[in-house]
């Protein structure tokens, strides 16, 4: 079973160390128990008991310090496979916890990826001692566009600056050992990253932007001193640290989703199984069944596709660069299936989703932002579809990724190197995964595949739709749809497990290719030949009842009070 389960979950795959910090903070959070986690939730209450329990075990200091800069930890290291752990855990329990240690992340990036020793040696120290970080790159009247930031440096000799701006929707800023923030020299108009210390007296912590346990900052630097020994990076180097920490941080996403929806998927099914209506188990309804196999097969499908990514990413060089497809799919693909995951389980469970004392009350809610930041879906898609020319038509020759789940320490996540020529980058045969499994529902999956790609040859998408967004987004789902099929195939491969799970994946991935393919084909500039193969592409899944009973019985209803958070 790949959900996570934090009362029986061995964690064999990590070493002691590792699974012991995984270990500790389920303990913390079930020693709590469900009633402190809603209370504190409904309050508004800062964290501050989290804070010094992460302190207390330097977790962020191992976890997050990579291996050159371990003071002596023999266990600190980058390791993106138990960074996918703890991203579960907390999420699985609090996105409002784990927010602190995501936005920690991105907070960190442009240290360890600039090349500013001193402040590298400072940060390790502050990891040490407990501290968390934040990432001040977003502004109020900008957003994320890094070309039009106001936040400017002014020279004033010998090493010296002054630094004057606002930042907005920074995570962390309230608390921060340091504040890595992105501006321009406003002499040379180049792009600089520098350090921060909200402690300092010209440091003006504005409001917490939101209503909500976590604090997410406006800040405002005003003549606030800067020296050399602060500035992370300059010019091309701060731009491209922006978007590799943004590269780096993403990645969270999908996880956090995975572990929300994990466990509202254990309530909810503790919740419909327990409940006798008109003289019938909730659970015996067909149409409730329906909703959660697609939820149940939905949510594995979102931790298969990213623990396949993960390898990826671990394995990457500046030869490899793959990664930079699956990355954002983690962070928009996986995210938006964890929406409709949560909307499954809520059409079963109705009212009960917005009961005070339940988790699912939380989840409806927090599952709504994870696609929302680290830009939106629009943003990410048009990251994407610079991938699709070379991924269809132009292959290149890789090795074999094998699964990572090896002690290492990632340190090519700081030195990705320049964020430009994406177009150029080459992916393996996605047919290498697809021709590797003779199954029903796989090979009605790829004909909509030789659909597709016949219609990229053939009704190449013109000038104008290339430039529309809104053509673009449906177009760019179906393409998501086909490397999303692709690692869950990889994964199966590896890992062998059943080949009824893999069928009933791809029952949904079936239908949502040919819901996006309804959607493109009705866009107002879509051709007449492009509406042709939109209506091709449209499929039905292969039924079979004896399979989905045996998903039904054998791995959903098994799940039955398998969990139940202590109280």
């Amino acid at each position: 079973m790949y959900l996570l389960n934090p009362k029986k979950q061995s964690f064999d795959h990590l070493d002691a160390a590792s699974k012991a910090i995984m270990e500790k903070t389920i303990a913390y959070f079930e020693t709590r128990g469900k009633q402190k986690l809603k209370s504190d939730y409904h309050e508004r209450i800062w964290y501050e008991d989290f804070i010094t329990f992460l302190k207390e075990n330097e977790i962020f200091s191992t976890l997050l310090t990579p291996s050159a800069y371990a003071q002596g930890n023999p266990n600190a290291r980058w390791d993106t496979r138990r960074i996918c752990d703890f991203n579960e855990i907390l999420s699985f329990y609090n996105l409002s916890h784990w927010y602190t240690w995501q936005v920690s992340i991105l907070g960190l990036g442009p240290i360890w990826m600039g090349t500013n020793e001193t402040a590298k040696t400072k940060t390790a120290q502050l990891l040490k001692e407990g501290h968390i970080f934040a990432f001040g790159l977003s502004e109020k009247t900008h957003g994320a566009d890094l070309y039009s930031s106001d936040m400017s440096l002014t020279p004033l000799g010998d090493g010296r600056y002054v630094a004057d701006g606002g930042k907005y929707y920074i995570g962390n800023a309230n608390k921060a050992g340091i504040v890595s923030t992105f501006g321009k020299n406003s002499e040379t108009d180049d792009y600089v990253f520098f350090a921060v210390n909200p402690e300092h007296e010209n440091y003006d912590l504005v409001q917490n932007v939101v209503d909500w346990e976590g604090y997410v900052a406006e800040y405002a630097l005003n003549g606030y001193p800067v020296t050399d020994e602060d500035i992370l990076s300059t010019g091309r180097e701060a731009w491209d640290s922006a978007l590799n920490t943004i590269n780096v941080g993403k990645f969270n996403l999908g996880w956090a989703s995975v572990g929300i929806c994990t466990h509202a998927f254990y309530e909810a099914l503790n919740h419909a199984a327990g409940r006798n209506l008109y003289g019938k188990w909730v659970t015996d309804f067909p149409h409730i069944r329906q909703m959660f196999v697609d939820a149940y097969t939905r949510l594995t499908a979102m931790k298969l596709f990213s623990l396949r990514a993960a390898d990826y990413f671990r394995s990457a060089s500046k030869d490899d660069r793959r990664y930079l497809l699956y990355n954002p799919m983690v962070k928009m693909k996986v995210p938006s299936q964890g929406e409709t995951v949560i909307n499954l389980l809520w059409d079963v469970i109705a009212a009960k989703g917005f009961e005070k004392d339940g988790y699912f009350e939380m989840a409806a809610s927090d599952i709504r932002s994870l696609p929302k930041l680290e830009g939106t879906v629009h943003v990410n898609m048009a990251l994407i579809i610079k991938f699709m020319a070379n991924y269809f038509f132009n292959p290149g020759q890789f090795p074999v990724i094998p699964k990572r789940d090896d002690a290492a320490c990632d340190e090519f996540l700081f030195r990705q190197g320049e964020t430009k020529g994406l177009g150029k980058i080459q992916f393996h045969d996605f047919n290498l995964a697809y021709n590797s499994v003779d199954l029903p529902n796989v090979n009605t999956f790829k004909e909509q595949i030789g659909l597709l790609r016949e219609m990229l040859a053939k009704a190449t998408p013109n000038e104008d739709q290339s430039k529309n967004m809104d053509f673009l987004l449906y177009l760019g789902e179906l393409f998501t749809l086909v490397a999303y099929g692709q690692l869950i195939i990889e994964k199966f491969n590896m890992d062998r497990f059943e080949e009824d799970l893999l069928e009933q994946i791809f029952d949904f991935m079936i239908r949502d290719f040919s819901e996006s393919a309804l959607k493109l084909y009705s866009k107002t500039d879509t051709s007449d030949i492009q509406m042709d193969y939109c209506q091709k592409m449209i499929k039905k899944p292969v039924t079979d009842k004896a399979r989905f009973s045996r998903i039904w019985e054998n791995q959903v209803m098994a799940l039955k009070d398998v969990y139940v958070m202590n109280p």
